[in-house]
């Protein structure tokens, strides 16, 4: 056997060796610097090993290489080292085609710049007044990976999805399907992940789940304009995003930096909700401007675009949501929960309009 046919199956060896972290075979995310073999059979491996790398691929290459028939020996020249980043970085996959999925109908992102201004709250009640007042059928994909707060709001925490075959089965509350990692994991359980995995879980949630015939799908995003925002419009054509934003400026600067992300990849936002906008007295019916005012209008005349509702404070509304009993099904006649219904309405306008324009992708 020639130096240069061990080299090569010596190569084809750590090609089986898989970094869990990049999802790809030590050779193909540049690790492997150099392969060189003396006429003894003894085998050098020039390895770079990045900061957030198992240290044990080390030993995995050099178990691969030993395990090759002609080597005698096998010496690691460990590069980059604990405290260093990989000196190679692997080329970047071109991100996925969206897709249309006819069966999910129109899917709408609800978005924010920054945590703490309702948005699960808003997305959860808008779906159960989609589903029960406007009589739609809709489902709810929680994309806050790190923060699944849904299946609480909805009362189905305990739940586990059933599976038939390969497909999964949401979860079904208030007239609403839902799926949610919370209802996969346990509830102390932290999801220590990186962008590539985020972008599985969604797309996952997406095809692999029985969703039937939707009308609506609403997707509760995480804050900010990270992996799952950009994951979800690489994988699914989405109908249009809607920015839930408090009258504070701090958080209407950072629900801006929100908006101009759907623009800048191509989803129409079709309009801003200001949440917790103020206070409604059930008392003596007087309103209170606890968080400042007009925020989101501020918000919306900048975008050029309508302020679709805003949401009042409401005692209950906590309580409803951590009781998993939606508000605008337990108090259907309270301000909040008209203004969660007429949101419905607006939304639907607004989607139809939306969908008029948007530009047809690979189904």
């Amino acid at each position: 056997m020639t130096d240069g046919d061990l080299k090569a199956k010596v190569e084809a060896a750590l090609r089986k060796v898989m970094n869990p972290r990049l999802e790809r075979d030590v050779v193909a995310a540049g690790m492997v610097e150099d392969i060189a073999v003396g006429p003894d059979g003894q085998v050098k491996i020039a390895f770079v090993l990045g900061r957030e790398d198992p240290a044990s691929l080390v030993r995995e290459a050099r178990l691969a290489a030993q395990a090759v028939p002609g080597v005698a020996g096998v010496k690691m020249q460990v590069g980059g080292g604990a405290q260093q980043p990989a000196q190679t970085t692997p080329k970047p996959v071109p991100p996925p085609t969206p897709r249309a999925l006819p069966n999910l109908g129109r899917v709408i992102a609800v978005s924010s710049g920054k945590g703490g201004v309702g948005k699960s709250t808003v997305a959860v009640n808008l779906a159960v007044a989609l589903a029960s007042a406007a009589g739609q059928r809709v489902g709810l994909l929680d994309a806050d990976i790190y923060g699944p707060n849904v299946p609480r709001m909805l009362g189905v925490l305990d739940r586990r999805p059933d599976a038939v075959g390969n497909r999964i089965l949401p979860v079904e509350a208030h007239g609403v399907k839902s799926i949610s990692l919370g209802n996969l994991v346990e509830r102390d359980s932290a999801a220590i992940w990186r962008g590539p995995i985020i972008m599985k879980v969604i797309q996952q949630f997406l095809s692999d789940v029985e969703w039937g015939q939707l009308d609506y799908l609403l997707v509760d995003m995480p804050p900010g304009t990270g992996d799952a925002q950009l994951s979800l419009v690489q994988s699914v054509q989405v109908a249009g995003g809607l920015i839930v934003t408090t009258p504070q400026e701090v958080a209407v600067g950072d629900a801006l930096r929100g908006a101009r992300m759907f623009e800048r990849v191509g989803v129409p936002v079709l309009g801003i909700v200001e949440n917790m906008s103020y206070f409604h007295c059930p008392h003596c019916g007087q309103r209170t401007d606890i968080f400042s005012s007009g925020g989101g209008g501020r918000l919306a005349a900048e975008l050029g675009l309508p302020l679709l509702a805003e949401i009042p404070l409401q005692a209950r509304i906590q309580e409803l949501g951590e009781a998993g009993t939606p508000v605008v099904l337990a108090d259907p006649a309270s301000p909040v929960a008209q203004a969660f219904t007429a949101l419905a309405s607006s939304l639907m306008e607004r989607a139809a309009d939306a969908a008029a324009h948007l530009p047809s992708v690979a189904s």
